[in-house]
C-alpha cells in the first residue's frame, strides 16, 4: 500500500481555499498511486480555530467541508482532521478528530483523547477528550490513528494518567499514523523526533506523521511530517517551512527496505530567520495585504525586520521611513539609507523636530519649567508612531513593529509609539540573538551595513544616550531573561547561579511590573518555547517581584 503524506498550509475559516487544496493533494496523490492520503489535524478548521468552534454554523461548514471531500474519494481514501460533534449530552460539545473516508464514504470517525491545556494550548476549553480508541482496517492493514498529543504521553514524567496508543496497541496494528499540529519553537523539531521515536521504539511499529505548516498570527507551523520504520530509521522527512506532498511505499518500510536517510543540520539561527520569514509572509497573505511600513533608526532592530520583510514579501514592497529627530546622529541617517539602498526597498525622510516641538509648547503651561525627562523622551517615540499609522491608513500597508524581546520583557520601549504595528516581528528575539540574526542575514553580502551591527544600541531620544544607561549588557540581561522567562528560574535560583543579585533583582522587578505594556502590543511571531503573547498569561495587578 502506498500512502501520500499531504503537508498543507491551512488559512483559518477559508473553506472555499482550503478545499480547494484538499482536492487537489488528493489528485495529485491519486495520479501517484498513493492508495491513502494523510493530511493534518483540524486541516478542516484550520490550527487553532479557537472561539470560532462556539459557532454552530462553523461547525456545520466544517463537516459540509468533510462530505465534499468524500465525494472525491472515489479509488483512494483520507485521513483527515476536523471538529465534530459530540452526542452525548454530557460533556463538551465537540471533539478534536479524524475522519476516515473511503471510497465516498465516511467510514468512521476517531477522537483525540489527550487535549493539551498547557502554554499556547487550550484544547480542553473546546474538546472533549475520547476515551474509545480504535484501529482502522483499510488494504489488509491495521492503522492505529492517532491525534498529535496522544502520542506525547511518553518519557518519565507523563503529563496524563491514560495512553492512547496503548488501548490501539492491543488491537495488534501495523502501523501508526499521527496528524498533528505541532507549532514550531526553535527546539521543537528536535523534541518532536525524540517523541516520536520513543513511540516507535515503545510500540515497535513504523510511524507516519503528518504536521501543519504555515503561520496562524503568532503561530508558526515547521511542518517536518516524516516517516520511522519500525527500527526507528527516518525513511522520508518532508520539507520544514514549505508545501509538500510525499508518497511511501508501505510494504517497503514494513519490510525495512526503504532508503534510510538523515536531516541536515540546521543551526538555530537559521530556523528562526525562516520561521519569521514565512510568520511575516503568511500574515500579509492570509490578510490580503501587500505592502508593509518600517521606521528605520539606523539600528540592529530595525534593520533586521526590514531585511526579513524583504524577503518575505518582496523589497519593492517594503517602505522604510526615516524619522529623524535633534538627537539622531548623522550615523543613523546614513546608515538607514544605506540598509535601504542595499534591499533595494524604498525609503523616505520626514524630521520629526517639528512636530515635536509643537506638543512641547502646547504643554509649555502644564510643564513649566519642569526639566527634560522621560516625557519629552516619549513624545518623540510617539510623534513617529502617529506618522508611522498615518502613513500606514492612507496607503493600505501594514505597520511593523520592530521591538525586540529584550525591551518587550523589561519595558524598553514607548506605548503608542515604538511599540505601535500591526505585526511584532521580533517581539520574541532577544537583542543578542537579532545579532546573530544580522551576522545571517549578512551571510553572502552586505546587507545590514556593517556600523549597525556594532555601534553601541541607542533610542536617540536624548543626547548622548546608550542602551547602556538605562539597562543591563544585553550578555547579561538576556541570560537572566531566558532563564526567568523560559526556564522558570526564580531569583534566589538566579543569584545562586552566579547573576549579581542586584541586577537580577532589578531585571525580574522590570519584568513584572511592565506586564501591562505587553498586553497592549502587536501579536509577536512565536519562535522560543515561551513568547509573550498567547502562551504566557500573567496578572497585571499583582505584587510579585515587583
Amino acid at each position: 500500500m502506498k500512502i501520500a503524506i499531504a503537508q498543507l498550509n491551512y488559512h483559518i475559516g477559508n473553506f472555499d481555499q482550503n478545499l480547494e487544496k484538499i482536492f487537489k493533494a488528493i489528485v495529485q496523490s491519486r495520479n501517484l498511486g498513493a492508495e491513502l492520503v494523510a493530511f493534518a489535524e483540524l486541516a478542516i478548521s484550520g490550527y487553532p480555530p479557537r472561539d470560532f468552534l462556539e459557532f454552530d454554523d462553523y461547525i456545520d461548514r466544517c463537516w459540509a467541508s468533510i462530505e465534499s471531500i468524500a465525494k472525491k474519494t472515489e479509488n483512494i481514501a483520507v485521513i483527515i482532521g476536523s471538529p465534530s460533534r459530540n452526542k452525548n449530552v454530557k460533556g463538551k460539545r465537540l471533539y478534536n478528530s479524524a475522519v476516515f473516508i473511503s471510497n465516498k464514504n465516511i467510514i468512521s470517525v476517531h477522537h483525540k483523547g489527550l487535549l493539551p491545556t498547557y502554554d499556547i494550548f487550550d484544547e480542553y476549553r473546546y474538546f472533549e477528550p475520547s476515551t474509545d480508541f480504535k484501529i482502522i482496517e483499510y488494504k489488509g492493514k491495521k492503522i492505529a490513528l492517532t491525534i498529535c498529543e496522544d502520542l506525547w504521553n511518553v518519557g518519565d514524567n507523563p503529563l496524563y494518567t491514560s495512553n492512547p496508543m496503548d488501548e490501539l496497541y492491543k488491537s495488534s496494528p501495523d502501523l501508526m499514523i499521527n496528524i498533528a499540529a505541532s507549532p514550531f519553537h526553535y527546539s521543537q523539531a528536535s523534541s518532536r523526533k525524540e517523541i516520536l521515536l520513543e513511540n516507535v521504539n515503545k510500540y515497535k511499529l513504523p510511524l507516519v506523521y503528518v504536521n501543519h505548516v504555515g503561520a496562524q498570527t503568532e503561530l508558526l507551523f515547521d511542518g517536518g511530517s516524516l516517516v520511522y520504520n519500525a527500527r526507528g530509521e527516518l525513511v522520508q522527512e518532508c520539507d520544514y517551512f514549505k508545501e509538500d506532498l510525499r508518497i511511501i511505499d508501505l510494504d517497503k518500510v514494513i519490510e525495512f527496505e526503504s532508503e534510510i536517510i538523515s536531516s541536515p543540520f540546521v543551526s538555530k539561527i537559521e530556523l528562526i530567520h525562516e520561521a519569521l520569514v514565512m510568520g511575516v509572509r503568511n500574515y500579509f497573505h492570509k490578510l490580503g495585504f501587500e505592502k508593509a511600513i518600517l521606521g528605520l533608526s539606523g539600528g540592529i532592530d530595525s534593520a533586521v525586520t526590514a531585511a526579513i520583510a524583504a524577503d518575505a514579501l518582496g523589497a519593492e514592497n517594503v517602505t522604510g521611513i526615516l524619522l529623524p529627530s535633534q538627537f539622531s546622529s548623522n550615523h543613523s541617517i546614513s546608515d538607514a539609507k544605506r540598509l535601504a539602498q542595499n534591499l533595494k526597498c524604498k525609503f523616505d525622510i520626514i524630521p520629526i523636530e517639528n512636530s515635536y516641538k509643537s506638543i512641547e509648547n502646547s504643554l509649555s503651561k502644564q510643564f513649566k519649567d519642569l526639566p527634560f525627562n522621560l516625557a519629552e523622551e516619549n513624545i518623540q517615540a510617539r510623534v513617529r508612531g502617529v506618522i508611522l499609522m498615518a502613513l500606514s491608513n492612507k496607503f493600505g500597508s501594514i505597520l511593523l513593529n520592530t521591538s525586540n524581546k529584550s525591551e518587550a520583557a523589561v519595558g524598553y520601549g514607548t506605548l503608542y509609539g515604538d511599540m505601535n504595528g500591526g505585526i511584532s516581528v521580533l517581539g520574541d528575539v532577544y537583542k543578542t540573538e537579532v545579532f546573530e540574526l544580522a551576522r545571517y542575514i549578512n551571510r553572502n553580502r552586505e546587507i545590514i551595513p556593517e556600523n549597525t551591527i556594532i555601534k553601541p544600541p541607542s533610542a536617540e531620544l536624548r543626547p548622548n544616550q546608550k542602551d547602556s544607561d538605562s539597562l543591563p549588557d544585553y550578555e547579561i540581561l538576556d541570560q537572566i531573561l531566558y532563564n526567568y522567562i523560559e526556564l522558570r528560574k526564580g531569583p534566589e535560583e538566579l543569584k545562586k547561579m552566579g547573576f549579581d543579585a542586584q541586577i537580577v533583582d532589578r531585571t525580574l522587578k522590570m519584568v513584572n511590573t511592565n506586564e501591562y505594556k505587553r498586553y497592549q502590543t502587536p501579536p509577536i511571531l512565536r519562535v522560543s518555547s515561551k513568547a509573550f503573547g498567547m502562551g504566557r498569561r500573567m496578572p497585571i495587578v499583582a505584587k510579585y517581584l515587583s
